[in-house]
């Protein structure tokens, strides 16, 4: 069976999908198993080379430069605070977010909502950190992570972890004949954003999609977005007008974890999950701001 990786950052997974979706329907597959996959955990360590003559050891870096010398390239936690004094997402409503997210995905995690998700690994059949008791009080207590008079903290930013996530992407034919419930994609965008804010990047990616489907926010029932920050997901949901009711019903990232290779495949299985388990017909949405300055949005519907 061939395969392909795909990079495209923290979007990667969700573009991966994508990517099958057109193969599929421009008649080049049948059905594609198409996802994403991070092991932060065992990444190796990389080393920029010695220069010649310059007596400099070699240097090790946490990631390569999204952009050439002179192009704003940040790191993503600066650029998170940067991003939350541009938009004006208050230290106190990043703080309520992650509460909400912690509060959320602990709920759904005691009903066994994520069980029919999850598959089993190395004896591994939770995610381990979701974290109930982790209120607003508490999380004010926490110290700006970047620059003393930041907003982002360790409390209201995601963590880094290892996960995969998977489907299959097929044709209603296919689908129908294995009676298999599923996700129609409607419509897909990839966009460039200021690379010196990435974190707005899946703001003009949702508009595009939303236009290419002839939709408004308003027929948006179930929305998915990257939780890489309370501050960039905040500052997008302004942006487009979302209603903030319909994201991450279940908790995101900053109390499920953000193994960036897997991460938009994953807002697509939860996706999945949500829509099928309620009655509410309207559209759902998966979309990711990436590192470097872009950004990449699905928006679906269900099939029974």
């Amino acid at each position: 069976v061939p395969g392909v990786t795909v990079d495209r950052q923290c979007g990667s997974g969700l573009d991966a999908v994508m990517q099958a979706a057109s193969r599929v329907r421009g008649g080049d597959a049948e059905l594609v198993l198409a996802g994403g996959a991070e092991s932060a955990s065992t990444a190796p360590w990389r080393y920029w080379p010695p220069a010649a003559g310059d007596g400099v050891p070699t240097r090790r870096y946490e990631r390569a430069p999204f952009a050439p010398i002179g192009t704003p390239d940040p790191e993503m936690g600066p650029a998170a605070d940067d991003l939350a004094a541009r938009s004006g997402v208050t230290r106190e409503r990043q703080d309520a977010w992650a509460a909400r997210s912690h509060r959320l995905a602990a709920a759904a995690q005691a009903s066994g909502a994520f069980d029919a998700e999850i598959v089993t690994l190395d004896r591994i059949a939770a995610d381990d950190r979701p974290r109930d008791r982790l209120d607003e009080r508490t999380l004010s207590r926490f110290h700006p992570a970047f620059r003393p008079d930041g907003t982002v903290t360790a409390g209201n930013s995601c963590g880094i972890s290892d996960g995969a996530a998977a489907m299959a992407v097929t044709t209603e034919a296919v689908r129908a004949r294995l009676g298999l419930p599923g996700l129609r994609v409607i419509a897909a965008a990839t966009t460039g954003s200021d690379p010196a804010l990435p974190g707005i990047g899946a703001a003009p990616a949702i508009l595009r999609a939303l236009e290419r489907c002839g939709a408004s926010v308003a027929d948006l029932g179930f929305v998915e977005i990257t939780e890489a920050f309370a501050a960039q997901l905040l500052a997008v949901s302004d942006a487009v007008g979302l209603d903030e009711g319909t994201i991450s019903g279940d908790g995101g990232a900053i109390a499920l974890g953000h193994p960036w290779g897997a991460s938009g495949a994953i807002l697509l299985v939860r996706l999945a999950a949500r829509m099928h388990a309620s009655d509410d017909s309207r559209l759902g949405l998966a979309a990711c701001s990436i590192g470097g300055g872009q950004g990449v949005a699905m928006i679906v519907e269900r099939v029974a």
